[in-house]
Formats: C-alpha cells, sequence, structure tokens
C-alpha cells in the first residue's frame, strides 16, 4: 500500500489534468451504459407505438432520441480525444518527474554506489522502466474506473431488465475474479524477471560499445557478439515466460467472457422455453449488454498486464531512489569560505566495502600553498588519499581537516568547489570545447574561457581548428589527442580556479615531449596553491616541496628530493629505475 501511496504523489504536480482525462473517460463510460437502455426502450416500448398508432409526437420523439445518440456520440469521440491525447500527456509527464527524481537522486549518491551499479542498468531504470511507469500512470485508472463503472452500470440495467440473467452472471464472477487475481502474481514476478533482463542488456551493450575500440584492437568481435548472445538468450527467456504467464491470463480471461455469452444465452433460452415473461426483444437487449459488460473485461486484463509491468519498473525505481548515500552533510555543516589551504590527516585509516584495509593510522600535514608528492607502488592509497580529501568517500577512522577544520563538517559543495583535480582518464563530455572548458564555471563569459586556455596553452590549437572553440570534442573528447584532451582539463581547472590542487598521475598516459610541455602548465597552474601530486615518473615530483613514499604498509619515507636520494631507500630504489626506464 504504501508503495502505491508513493506512485500516487506524482498525480499531485497535474491533478488537473488527471481530472481531466478521468472526467472524460467517466463520459465515455456512461454512453456506452445507455447505448442498450436507450436500445431497449425503442424496441420494447417506442417502435411498438409507432408501429400501432404512427403517432406524429412519437415521430418528433424517436428524431429527439437519434439526434440525442448522435450528439453523445460526437462527444464521445471529443472526450476519447482528450482521454487519447492529454490523458497520454499527462502519462508523459509524470514519467519526466520520476526521471527528473532519480536523475537528481542519482546526483546525489557517492562513488561506492557507481562501484558497485553498471552504467546500462541505470539506463534501463530512467528510461524504460519509466515509459512502463507513465503507461500505467496513464491508462491504469482509467481503464480501472471505466472498467469498473461499466461493469457496474451493466449489472445494474441488467437486473432492473431481467434480474434471474443478472444473477446468473453474477455468479460466475467470483470464478472470474479468483482466476485474475491467481495469474496477477504470476505476471508479476515475470514482469520483473524482463526487466532485469532488459537492464542487463542495456548494461552490456553500453560497455561493448564504450569498449568497440579495444574489442577491435584485440579482434575480439565474435567474443562480444558472444557475450550479448548469452544475455539476448536470457532476456529470450525471460520475454518467454512472461508471454506464456500473460497468455494464459488473456486466455482464461477470453474464456470467461464467450462464459459470459453462454450463459445468458442459457438462461435466456430456460426462460423462454419455459414462457417466463422473457421476450426475444428483451434477450436482444441483454446481448447487447453483454457486449458492453465483456469489453470492459478485457480492459481489466489489459490494466493487469499494464499494472504488472509498471509496478515491475516502479519497485526498480523506488530501489534507486530508496538507495541512501552514506556521504551527507551535517545538520549544521558550514560552507568553506577564504581557503587558506592547510590540509591534515590525522590517524585516518579507511577501507573499501569488503576489502583489505587500504590506508591505517596515516598522518600527515601539508601548509599551505606547499607542494606535496605522493608516490610508491599501486594500490598503496595514493589515489584514495585524495578522494578522501574531496569526500568521494568517508573516512572510517579518524578525520582529514583543511584549514583545522573537519571537512565533514564543511558542505560537499563548498569543499569540492575549493578543490579542483587532474586524472590520468581525464573525462570531457560530448560537446564542444568551449563548453568542456566553461564546465570548470559554468558563469565564465566566453573571454575568460579563452584566457584559462592561454593560460593553459591549448589557445593556439583550439584556433586552428576549422570551428575553434566550437569544435566538437567526440564522445569522451575521442577527436583530440592525449596532450589536447590534458590542456582542456588544465584550463577547465584554471576558470574553476581552487586554493587547493591534485594532479593524479596526471601526465602518465602521455609521451615524454607532450608531458614536458604539460607540465610547464601544471607548474603555473599549482603555484599559489596547495597542491597534492600522485606520479610514478618521479621526475615530475623532483621540485616538490615534500615527498612521501606510501605503499600498504603505509608511509615508509618523507622528505624532499634530495633529502630522500640521501637515504638511499625506498625513494632512491623508485627514482633509479624511472631513470633507467
Amino acid at each position: 500500500m504504501n508503495k502505491i501511496k508513493r506512485f500516487a504523489r506524482y498525480y499531485k504536480p497535474h491533478i488537473g489534468l488527471f481530472l481531466l482525462d478521468i472526467g472524460c473517460a467517466t463520459l465515455v463510460a456512461a454512453v456506452d451504459v445507455a447505448f442498450p437502455l436507450l436500445t431497449n426502450y425503442l424496441l420494447k416500448k417506442l417502435f411498438p407505438e409507432i408501429e400501432q398508432t404512427g403517432a406524429h409526437n412519437l415521430i418528433v420523439l424517436f428524431a429527439i432520441l437519434i439526434a440525442a445518440i448522435f450528439t453523445a456520440y460526437i462527444l464521445r469521440a471529443v472526450m476519447l480525444y482528450i482521454v487519447n491525447y492529454w490523458g497520454h500527456l499527462f502519462g508523459v509527464r509524470v514519467e519526466a518527474d520520476m526521471r527528473r527524481d532519480i536523475f537528481s537522486h542519482i546526483q546525489t549518491l557517492p562513488f561506492s554506489f557507481y562501484d558497485k551499479i553498471r552504467t546500462g542498468k541505470l539506463l534501463s531504470r530512467a528510461t524504460t522502466d519509466l515509459f512502463e511507469i507513465s503507461e500505467l500512470a496513464h491508462h491504469g485508472p482509467e481503464d480501472l474506473l471505466i472498467s469498473s463503472l461499466t461493469v457496474l452500470g451493466a449489472f445494474v440495467a441488467m437486473f432492473f431488465i431481467e434480474w434471474r440473467i443478472a444473477l446468473a452472471m453474477l455468479l460466475l464472477m467470483p470464478f472470474c475474479i479468483f482466476f485474475v487475481m491467481k495469474a496477477r502474481f504470476s505476471m508479476k514476478s515475470t514482469s520483473k524477471a524482463v526487466k532485469e533482463q532488459i537492464a542487463n542488456i542495456n548494461a552490456g551493450i553500453e560497455s561493448s560499445i564504450s569498449g568497440a575500440r579495444v574489442a577491435k584492437a584485440f579482434a575480439n568481435e565474435e567474443y562480444e557478439i558472444e557475450k550479448f548472445e548469452e544475455g539476448n538468450n536470457a532476456f529470450l527467456h525471460a520475454k518467454n515466460r512472461f508471454y506464456q504467464t500473460m497468455a494464459i491470463f488473456n486466455s482464461g480471461t477470453e474464456f470467461f467472457i464467450a462464459l459470459f455469452n453462454v450463459v445468458v444465452l442459457l438462461t435466456g433460452g430456460i426462460l423462454i422455453i419455459k414462457k417466463a415473461g422473457f421476450s426475444s426483444l428483451t434477450f436482444i437487449t441483454f446481448m447487447l449488454y453483454v457486449s458492453a459488460f465483456t469489453s470492459p473485461l478485457k480492459r481489466f486484463a489489459s490494466f493487469f498486464e499494464q499494472y504488472m509491468m509498471g509496478m515491475a519498473g516502479f519497485t526498480r525505481f523506488l530501489e534507486i531512489l530508496d538507495t541512501k548515500s552514506d556521504i551527507v552533510d551535517r545538520e549544521n555543516a558550514i560552507e568553506v569560505q577564504n581557503v587558506k589551504g592547510k590540509i591534515e590527516f590525522r590517524d585516518v585509516g579507511f577501507h573499501y566495502e569488503g576489502g583489505r584495509q587500504v590506508l591505517d593510522h596515516v598522518n600527515l600535514t601539508i601548509e599551505p600553498g606547499k607542494k606535496l608528492a605522493l608516490v610508491g607502488p599501486s594500490g598503496g592509497g595514493k589515489t584514495t588519499m585524495c578522494h578522501l580529501l574531496m569526500r568521494f568517500y568517508d573516512v572510517m577512522e579518524g578525520a582529514i581537516l583543511v584549514d583545522d577544520v573537519d571537512i565533514r563538517d564543511y558542505t560537499q559543495e563548498s569543499l569540492r568547489r575549493n578543490i579542483g583535480i587532474v586524472q590520468q582518464d581525464v573525462f570531457l563530455f560530448a560537446g564542444s570545447i568551449l563548453e568542456n572548458i566553461r564546465y570548470g564555471r559554468l558563469d565564465a563569459t566566453d573571454e575568460e574561457v579563452v584566457q584559462a586556455a592561454i593560460r593553459a596553452h591549448i589557445h593556439d590549437e583550439i584556433m586552428r581548428f576549422p570551428d575553434q572553440y566550437q569544435t566538437e570534442v567526440g564522445e569522451r573528447g575521442v577527436k583530440l589527442s592525449g596532450g589536447q584532451k590534458q590542456r582542456i582539463s588544465v584550463a577547465r581547472l584554471f576558470l574553476k580556479n581552487p586554493p587547493i590542487l591534485i594532479l593524479d598521475e596526471a601526465t602518465s598516459a602521455l609521451d615524454t615531449v607532450t608531458e614536458y610541455d604539460i607540465q610547464k602548465s601544471f607548474d603555473e597552474l599549482a603555484e599559489g596553491r596547495t597542491t597534492l601530486i600522485i606520479a610514478h615518473r618521479l621526475s615530475t615530483v623532483r621540485n616538490a616541496d615534500e615527498i612521501i613514499v606510501i605503499d600498504k604498509s603505509g608511509i615508509r619515507e618523507r622528505g624532499s628530493h634530495d633529502e630522500l636520494i640521501a637515504q638511499n631507500g625506498l625513494y632512491a630504489t623508485f627514482y633509479q629505475t624511472t631513470l633507467r626506464d
């Protein structure tokens, strides 16, 4: 019931449109119920009287009734237009609201959430699943209301016309309802299985398309096709089970609909044979009502199918919406202001979910404006320290302080606004160079974007492109070289102008010449900022104010480049190795 209430909340912002849809649907149902009654009156009362008397007033009444029926069906057509157009528009608006909510909520979730779920599955929940929910939001209440009113109205009218046949049909109803409810549970489980397999297929396609260049490089196209076929076959199996339960449901429903016709024929025939006051005209009227009665039953069948599909999608939608972030702002969190740039790791401990301890009792202080380099083997926790500083994850022990304040006492938005990060794998959004640089500060002017590009030493290259700053970079910046992408990321940070800077393996994927050129941009960017540098190429960290050597055991060495070389320890070994490379 709570799920239904949460579903109903999305109706509230569009309640006027919903009531218009339902009101028109009600009028359509009223016309459908009234037509057999009017037909019964014409056949049993009016036509015989006209036939006997030929009275002018009765002919006029007949003309008026025909005009009324014609007008009613014109209005019915208008109502159906409103139902089909505005009703669908209502469903789309509900879908858009849900998509807004799920996308906004996803933006609040931490890195740990993205560590566990694939992008394709998220896309499925924000697209395919929501379309089914949209159909349910529009057609569900409408089908349920029209069907209920039509069935109820038909039964009431049939009881007035001939209660004995109506009673016989009513006795059949519990069996029909029992069948529908039983089939409902089978359809619910199979519908959810279909949703899950569609999500798996979307995830597989997204992964394969993103990795298409790698697949071609290894000539593994056939392997990718086999992987897809495996998921596609699982989808076919799930869909097969769903259609099997749906076929049972639909064929069973059609059987009961036919059974109602049989009951009317049987009961009506018995009454006629026994001459129990049941005329052939009444029989014709009843057959019209059976038609009006069985049509809603088909709509009920359609409703249950939509309900199962829609609620399966809504359940998956709620699974994401109910996922709570484990990184939240404290109640009295403050804005980061006038950052000086002092950073302190105080007895910090951390491990990833289900993994080993990555950081254990780490203590480290970086004074404002200083450059600190973190070096050491992979898996030592260097990148983790940077992610903890930006609160992509929260420390499990100890605390991280910026300007002597625990970063958990700051708002996340203001903390991250004051920290800039450049990583080895630069992400550029599909769009223009201008848009990607401006991402550093969305309210920046075109002139400020150009100045940032000049400072990052990328302006001249941009101006050589035919479309200059309007040049499309392609998906993930595929149309640009690695050096160009790095410089654009540097320009983005010049525009952001953060007081704290993180360079995480920012040049490790570049050739030596390009690295040398971009290093000058990094040096300019780091000037006057508290900077954390993570690098495997130790030539890039020689000028750091302090170098920390860290591995799985924690901080092993610390000091300047010359001091660590003089110690002839791990750093000196690493340095000599990189020189040989």
